[in-house]
C-alpha cells in the first residue's frame, strides 16, 4: 500500500489533491494522541468541483457494461486483500479499535464488495409486465439514479463507507463521499486507492478530506446529488432529511440506536451472559446496534447480573494493538468527556453502581449501573461507551414494553429456550432487527440493514439498496393500432 502521507490527501477525479483550505487537521491515534499524518483540508469550492465532476463521469458510467463494473469492483476487492495487513492496522490506528474489531470490519468490507458484484447485472434488466390494454408490450427497466453524496461515521468507517460506495458503483452511479475526518484514511482515502488501482474511470468515486467548518452544509444541498447516504446520529439525520425533504431529494439514513437486550424468564444466563458480554464492550460500546440496555425478569435479575460483573471485571484493557485486549480507547477525548458525563449524572441521581469502572488515558474500563429505571435519562440515551444499563421487568410482557419505550427502533434481542415464542415476541419489537439468542450487533450484506422510529430511513443490503440506489421507468410500446373512444 502506498505511505500513508500520500493518501492524506483528497481524491478528486482521479487525482490525488492537496485540499484548498487555510485550515489543517491532524489525525490522531486514540489510544496515545500521537499525529498518525495531517491533512489539509478541502474546500467547499473543491466538493462543488467534484460534485460536477462526478455528474459527468457518472453519464459515461451509466453506459458501462455489467463485466466492466464486475471487473472493477474485483480489482478493487483485490487491492484491498493483498494490502489486508497493512490496512488492518491502519483501521485500528485510527478508530482505536482493538484487533480483532479491525478483522471484523475489514471482512465486512470485502462481503460488501462480494454482494456487490453479485448485483451489478440489475442495470439493464428488462422485466415485462401484462397490461389491459391490447397489444401493449410494458418493459420495466432499471436505472442508475445518478450521483450518489456518501458520510460515513469515525466507528466503522470502511465498512459503513463501502457499504455506499461499491453498491453506488456496481449500479452505475457515481459517489463523493465525506468520510468522518478523523478516520479519513480507513474512511475514505484507502477506499480511493482500491478503486484507483481498480482502473475505475476518473471522476466516478471522489473522496473529500474536509469538515463541516470549511463546506457547511453543501454536502446536502447541492443540487447534483440524487441521494444523501448517511450513517450518524438522530440528531443530523434529522437535519439531512430536512434538507433532502425541500429539495425532493432521497435519503438512505442509518441513525442512532438505543437497543434493547431482553433475558426472558427461561434464558440460559450462562449463554446469555457471554453474548452481552461481547454486544456491549465490542469497540467499547462505539457501534449504533450495540446493546443500550439490558432488560432481564426478575425471576433471572440476580444471576444475570452477578455473573454478568464477574465478567466485566475481567476483560483486558489497554493498547488495542494488543491481540489480547478487548476494552481500548474511546475515539477521542469529546466522547470521553461525555461518557464521563453520563456517569456523573446517573451517581448524582442515585443509580445503583454495581460495577465502578476507571479512566485511564482515553480508557473507559466498564461501568455497570444496575436496578435501572427505564424512564430515567441514562436509559434512555445512546451512550456510546462502555456504559451497562441494567432494567428489571417484573414479568417477559413488561420487559418487551420497555423494549419499546424509546424513540429509536434500530437492533435488540430476546434470549429465550422457547423459540416460537421468542419470535412471536420478536415481531412486537418496534425495530428493524430482533436477534433470538443471540446480541443486537450482527450485520450481513444480504440483509435489510436498518432501522425504524428514530433510527433511519431506508434499508441497506441485497436487494434491498438495488431499489434505493436505482430508478425504475416503465416503457409501454403499442404493437397495433390502438382504438381511442373519441
Amino acid at each position: 500500500m502506498q505511505a500513508v502521507g500520500v493518501l492524506n490527501q483528497s481524491f478528486i477525479n482521479g487525482k490525488w489533491t492537496e485540499g484548498q483550505s487555510e485550515r489543517t487537521y491532524d489525525i490522531l491515534n486514540p489510544y496515545d494522541d500521537s499525529v498518525i499524518t495531517s491533512v489539509r483540508l478541502a474546500s467547499k469550492e473543491q466538493l462543488d468541483e467534484a460534485f460536477q465532476i462526478a455528474q459527468e463521469a457518472q453519464k459515461q458510467w451509466a453506459k458501462s457494461t455489467v463485466e466492466e463494473r464486475r471487473a472493477v469492483l474485483h480489482k478493487a476487492m483485490d487491492y484491498l486483500n493483498r494490502n489486508r495487513e497493512e490496512i488492518v492496522r491502519t483501521i485500528g490506528l485510527e478508530t482505536g479499535g482493538t484487533v480483532l474489531k479491525a478483522n471484523i470490519e475489514f471482512h465486512l468490507t470485502i462481503e460488501i464488495l462480494e454482494e456487490s458484484i453479485k448485483f451489478a447485472d440489475e442495470i439493464g434488466k428488462v422485466r415485462e409486465v401484462p397490461g389491459a390494454v391490447n397489444a401493449k408490450l410494458n418493459h420495466i427497466h432499471r436505472l442508475p439514479l445518478g450521483v450518489i453524496a456518501s458520510i460515513s461515521p469515525f466507528n466503522f468507517p470502511m465498512n459503513l463507507s463501502m457499504r455506499t460506495i461499491a453498491p453506488a458503483i456496481a449500479l452505475g452511479n457515481s459517489v463523493v463521499h465525506k468520510p468522518d475526518i478523523q478516520v479519513a484514511l480507513s474512511g475514505g482515502t484507502i477506499i480511493a486507492k482500491a478503486f484507483e488501482y481498480a482502473g475505475l474511470p476518473k471522476g466516478v468515486l471522489n473522496v473529500i478530506l474536509t469538515d463541516i467548518n470549511e463546506i457547511g452544509d453543501e454536502m446536502l444541498s447541492n443540487p447534483i446529488s440524487k441521494l444523501i447516504s448517511f450513517t450518524g446520529s438522530t440528531a443530523v439525520g434529522r437535519h439531512i432529511g430536512a434538507i433532502a425533504g425541500q429539495n425532493l431529494k432521497r435519503v438512505a439514513l442509518e441513525l442512532g440506536g438505543n437497543s434493547p437486550f431482553i433475558v426472558l424468564s427461561d434464558a440460559d444466563i450462562d449463554q446469555t451472559v457471554k453474548a452481552a458480554i461481547f454486544g456491549k464492550f465490542v469497540h467499547q460500546g462505539q457501534i449504533c446496534m450495540i446493546i443500550n440496555r439490558i432488560i432481564v425478569h426478575k425471576n433471572k435479575y440476580d444471576e444475570f447480573v452477578a455473573k454478568f460483573v464477574e465478567r466485566a471485571k475481567q476483560l483486558p484493557y489497554g493498547d488495542p494493538s494488543d491481540p489480547n485486549t478487548v476494552i481500548g480507547p474511546l475515539v477521542n477525548k469529546q466522547q470521553l468527556a461525555k461518557a464521563l458525563r453520563y456517569i456523573e449524572e446517573a451517581k448524582k441521581q442515585g443509580v445503583t453502581v454495581a460495577l465502578e469502572g476507571q479512566q485511564i488515558g482515553n480508557i473507559l474500563t466498564p461501568y455497570v449501573f444496575t436496578d435501572v429505571q427505564n424512564s430515567s435519562k441514562l436509559a434512555q440515551t445512546e451512550l456510546f461507551a462502555p456504559i451497562v444499563t441494567i432494567i428489571k421487568a417484573e414479568t417477559d410482557e413488561e420487559a418487551i414494553a420497555f423494549a419499546n419505550d424509546t424513540e429509536y427502533g434500530l437492533s435488540s434481542a430476546i434470549f429465550t429456550n422457547d423459540l416460537k415464542n421468542g419470535e412471536n415476541l420478536a415481531l412486537q419489537i418496534d425495530s428493524g432487527m430482533t436477534h433470538i439468542n443471540d446480541q443486537t450487533v450482527n450485520d450481513a450484506p444480504n440483509i435489510p440493514f436498518g432501522g425504524n422510529k428514530a433510527s433511519g430511513l431506508g434499508r441497506f443490503g441485497n436487494p434491498w439498496v438495488v431499489e434505493e440506489f436505482t430508478v425504475t421507468k416503465w416503457i409501454s410500446i403499442q404493437t397495433k393500432n390502438r382504438q381511442y373512444p373519441f
